[in-house]
């Protein structure tokens, strides 16, 4: 047993009424109420007892049932001084019933201020006060002495046995707290969770739409600005406005994935390449992903394919999807572009490849990007 055991008090879980199943909280009641009655049974049932003693007795009991409670409180919010106290006062009253030949009472009292020190009080508190109260026991009580101690010894292992079991309850008690408090944590953590995919969802996609249709906008206010022929700046600014929707159809398509409601990777891919004339090829296996996967693989198409655009205006884009034994790769690959750069090539924030390498790496896989033989290439891979 260590230091510390000695003047350790049992848990305020062990204590208290909590966790007590109905059956036990049925038990102790009935216990309560067969010392009870034992008290005032064998007070009732004393021979020779006159005068004072008998019109003392109900105040007495009374009291010494109002140190039981009191003693009962003050353990529970481990008050020591206060519980060694009251306790001594029962031992006290113990005394005056042998005093005042109420022998039953007295042995009753002795023997329950023995074993409720040894399960609610500090060892090094309830050993000395179980021994006194045992000693009187033992002084009061007219059986053989064998009986005696084998009952002082029972009476010992089945207060030590009580504190032991209420230790074990408020030991359980406390790890049931622990493991509903680490519930609620991990509860708490998947919404923060789900509340940061939803937000990085919807911020790609209107990341990606906002910037496809920055590209056809900024296109439009330089052939304004150039005096070009009405009908190209109509057509850039119907452009921006297909963008416009599109964004909110993505947008419903994002929602519906979150939800689990998604098409197929290859079809997303050719849809998407339908306006650009890009090519698409699917290598290997095909097989569902997951969810976070998926949607990594299908905004990093997107944004790739608004590159191409805005950086490489003309150039022809392949768009390869390869399934392997543990990971998807993703690659979009363009062929340059002649064009002189321009204005265009400077629009947008710059970064949303880097938001799709964060987003990679979250997934545990990475994203390269940058020049290939003829143009650019753009390069994912995560475990699938």
């Amino acid at each position: 047993m260590t230091p510390g055991a000695w003047t350790s008090w049992p848990s305020r879980e062990a204590l208290s009424r909590e966790g007590l199943t109905r059956a036990r909280r049925l038990l102790a009641r009935v216990v309560r109420v067969v010392a009870l009655t034992a008290l005032v049974w064998t007070a009732a049932a004393e021979r020779g007892v006159h005068g004072w003693a008998v019109a003392l007795a109900p105040v007495a009991l009374i009291a010494s049932g109002a140190a039981a409670w009191g003693f009962f409180r003050t353990t529970l919010e481990h008050l020591l001084w206060p519980s060694v106290g009251l306790l001594a006062l029962l031992l006290g009253a113990a005394f005056a019933a042998e005093q005042a030949g109420f022998r039953g009472p007295a042995l009753v009292l002795w023997c329950g201020c023995a074993v409720t020190a040894l399960e609610r009080l500090p060892l090094v508190a309830a050993i000395p006060l179980t021994a006194g109260a045992l000693t009187g026991f033992a002084v009061l009580n007219n059986d053989a002495w064998f009986t005696t101690a084998v009952t002082t010894i029972g009476l010992c292992l089945a207060g030590y046995v009580l504190r032991l079991d209420a230790e074990a309850r408020g030991s359980a008690q406390r790890l049931l707290r622990q493991e509903r408090a680490a519930r609620a944590a991990e509860a708490e953590s998947a919404a923060l969770a789900e509340r940061a995919r939803i937000a990085r969802e919807i911020h790609d996609v209107l990341a990606h739409s906002l910037s496809a249709q920055l590209v056809h906008l900024e296109a439009a206010r330089l052939l304004i600005e150039r005096g070009a022929d009405l009908d190209q700046i109509h057509e850039r600014v119907v452009a921006a406005r297909g963008m416009a929707r599109d964004g909110l159809t993505e947008t419903r398509q994002a929602l519906s994935a979150l939800r689990g409601e998604m098409t197929p990777l290859e079809d997303f891919l050719r849809e998407l390449v339908v306006t650009d004339g890009a090519t698409v090829s699917v290598e290997g296996v095909r097989r569902p992903l997951s969810v976070e996967a998926s949607q990594t693989v299908r905004r990093v198409a997107q944004e790739a394919l608004t590159n191409v655009r805005k950086h490489a205006p003309g150039a022809t884009a392949q768009v390869r999807l390869e399934y392997g034994a543990a990971e998807v790769t993703l690659e979009v690959r363009d062929s340059g572009s002649a064009a002189p750069a321009g204005e265009l090539t400077v629009s947008g924030s710059g970064y949303g490849l880097l938001g799709m390498r964060e987003r990679a790496e979250l997934l545990g896989g990475t994203l390269v990007a940058g020049p290939c033989e003829e143009g650019f290439a753009v390069k994912l891979k995560v475990p699938a």
